[in-house]
């Protein structure tokens, strides 16, 4: 089985392990999607810490107030005369200037060694990295709190491991929604009102490099209605309520992969300026999105097998991204591969086949390992045709058992 890491419990595990160091140590800077769990692993920590931890969230309500900064590190500081303290900073990046405001109150705790540890959360990679490199260099270990794999709402709902798969398909993984899955209007108020709309209404907006809001709406219903699809941003401006500039729609591309809502595969290729000039594959980083946003729902296999197939293949993608991994497509015409692969779990090329398939619809594939011999293939099938692939002497595995545990289960 591939190094699967429950992102929850992978990040607790770590800053629970760096929190034994002594302090004062470097900060801790734990950046992620929306209603991941970044908020619940704070209180955890400062629920095993008692009356040692200091909380703070930059987006309460008195944040804004004089001296709201000065007094939560003045608490903390208290505290370090019962021992080893952490200073939990919710949405740090709310609090204005926050990265050299840090940087202050930091270089004061290591002159005056202060046994204190602090941890810092944020929800936009962009806005909290900026920062971080521009006032912290040296003095922060960033860790990424990524969107739930499979395996993870299998061990925290007490699920079948493949039931997760299928409900991660079809609803994606945001841990606050699993419960209200059934009541569908329920589930999708939920996605749209906590996750879709502070993410691009607050997070990407706040950002101030956002001129046109609306067309930056546009832009993420779009990819959201084209997962696991090759599309030209030609082809995707031409879609657009409003007219864009082709570099405007890239723009709004890269912000919301920095909001960790989707990712753009680059081609394959080992020069440099054809990645460039190739069009991205579109790939959402959670299903949750695509269900959200279409009219009807999640897609249905037996109605609807082609937008199905989409969000199978965006699924097993987003579970290599999400996971770590370097993902690119590879197309030479006629000849396409739906994932190149690399990194802890090998090197993989990959075709996603929903449907019944025969050999000629792997000659992509085969090809594309004839070329590059240091790829492995593989065919991600639908549960039951494992055998078509392996009839021709490629390992094969079911979507589910992919998600659940990676390729080398096949």
């Amino acid at each position: 089985m591939a190094d699967i890491h429950n992102a929850f419990g992978h990040c607790r595990r770590l800053l629970l392990e760096r929190l034994k160091e002594p302090a004062p140590g470097r900060i801790q800077l734990l950046t992620g999607p929306r209603q991941v769990g970044k908020t619940t692993l704070l209180l955890e920590i400062a629920s095993q810490f008692r009356d040692r931890a200091t909380y703070a969230a930059g987006d309460e309500p008195d944040a804004a107030l004089p001296g709201f900064w000065e007094r939560r590190w003045a608490e903390a500081e208290e505290r370090t005369k019962s021992g080893t303290a952490v200073l939990l900073l919710d949405e740090v990046h709310r609090i204005s200037g926050w990265a050299e405001r840090l940087k202050g109150q930091w270089d004061r705790v290591r002159r005056r060694r202060l046994p204190l540890h602090v941890v810092a959360t944020g929800s936009s990679a962009l806005r909290v990295a900026t920062g971080s490199r521009e006032s912290l260099a040296g003095r922060f270990e960033r860790l990424t709190l990524s969107h739930w794999p499979a395996k993870a709402l299998a061990e925290t709902f007490d699920l079948p491991p493949r039931e997760a798969a299928q409900n991660l398909v079809r609803f994606g993984s945001y841990p606050g929604a699993v419960e209200i899955e059934k009541d569908f209007a329920r589930w999708r108020a939920y996605v749209r009102d906590a996750i879709i709309e502070p993410a691009i209404g607050r997070d990407v907006l706040a950002l101030g490099a956002v001129r046109r809001p609306a067309l930056l709406r546009q832009v993420f219903a779009i990819t959201a209605a084209s997962p696991a699809q090759i599309i030209s941003l030609q082809k995707l401006q031409g879609q657009l309520q409003d007219s864009g500039a082709l570099e405007t729609v890239a723009h709004y591309l890269a912000l919301l992969q920095d909001a960790y809502l989707i990712a753009t595969l680059e081609k394959y290729s080992l020069q440099a300026h054809r990645r460039r000039a190739s069009p991205p594959k579109l790939v959402v980083l959670n299903n949750a999105l695509i269900s959200a946003m279409h009219p009807n729902g999640p897609a249905d296999p037996i109605a609807e097998p082609d937008r199905f197939g989409f969000s199978v293949e965006n699924a097993c993608l987003a579970f290599a991204i999400n996971q770590g991994q370097q993902v690119w497509y590879w197309r030479e015409e006629p000849l396409e591969v739906d994932a190149i692969l690399d990194g802890s779990w090998g090197k993989w090329a990959v075709e996603v086949k929903t449907g019944r398939f025969d050999a000629t619809a792997l000659r992509g594939l085969l090809e594309f390992c004839r070329r590059n011999p240091s790829f492995k293939p593989l065919v991600i099938t639908a549960p039951g045709n494992e055998e078509l692939a392996r009839r021709h002497q490629i390992a094969s595995v079911s979507w589910e058992d992919f998600l659940v545990g990676g390729p080398e289960r096949s």
